[in-house]
């Protein structure tokens, strides 16, 4: 059976849950989509009964703290496992030349020597580039940019093998430009701040994020079946999961969803 478990659902600043972050899960393959802002994952993947020892595959979005910092545990725990025949294989790792370049001057200055000659070795440091195809295990995921304003960042849309499509857009809103990966896709997986009425607030549009309405209207727009939200501000966990669904339905009619932490999203048809 294919699914996501999300192992964090919330922005940079949140403390009341895991940054955004979820393992995408097919019968034979699965990909790590960033890891958070640090050792934080390694609790979140317990707590999933997600073996980090078995995870072969990470795509990171972009270089943001809430992003990439946990990635650098996950090189810093996998690398010795690997140099000792008890991690199944390499440790690819799908990113752009920004992140790239973090996650290497990161390693350089962080963790201890063996452990960065294993870069370029036993971890791969996969430089994506817009368009690119890639098999990941028995996914087909083809990467593109989002065109973002802010830090570069890409999303992917991974063709399962029952056929759905699923699309991330990492966590920027949609952008005209990636009409043809978004259209008509099974799944949309797409970052909602906060809800319309505290736009005030939050101020999500100073940010390059979006609404719950405003993910809602876009997929409705591009025939989207279903609709993931996550990428939230942590104020309203207890209500968030209605009230970001409700708002998203206004205009939104096919299914939509805003886990919470360590929930799991079977992708059914």
């Amino acid at each position: 059976m294919n699914y996501i478990t999300f192992l964090g659902t919330g922005n940079a600043m949140c403390t009341r849950c895991y940054n955004t972050c979820f393992y995408l899960r097919s019968q034979s393959g699965a990909m790590l989509v960033d890891a958070g802002g640090g050792n934080g994952i390694f609790r979140q993947l317990y707590k999933a009964h997600i073996p980090y020892e078995e995870i072969r595959h990470i795509f990171v979005t972009h270089v943001h703290t809430d992003h990439i910092l946990g990635v650098v545990w996950l090189i810093r725990k996998i690398s010795p496992l690997i140099h000792k025949g008890k991690h199944p294989g390499k440790l690819m790792i799908y990113c752009n030349s920004e992140v790239r370049h973090a996650l290497t001057t990161i390693c350089q200055l962080l963790i201890p020597r063996k452990i960065q000659r294993a870069i370029g070795d036993s971890i791969i440091l996969k430089e994506i580039t817009d368009g690119e195809e890639i098999m990941v295990d028995d996914m087909k995921m083809t990467c593109f940019d989002l065109g973002s304003e802010k830090a570069s960042q890409f999303g992917f849309e991974m063709l399962m093998p029952d056929g759905q499509r699923v699309v991330c857009l990492g966590d920027e809103p949609y952008y005209p430009r990636n009409e043809k990966y978004v259209r008509g896709c099974d799944w949309l997986l797409c970052e909602a701040f906060c809800l319309y009425k505290d736009r005030e607030q939050f101020r999500p549009y100073d940010k390059h994020h979006s609404t719950a309405i405003d993910a809602g209207k876009q997929a409705e727009v591009l025939g989207v079946k279903n609709l993931v939200l996550y990428h939230t501000e942590d104020t309203s966990l207890a209500t968030r999961k209605a009230a970001y669904t409700a708002e998203a339905k206004i205009h939104f009619h096919g299914n939509a969803y805003c886990p919470d932490d360590l929930e799991t999203l079977p992708l059914t048809k």
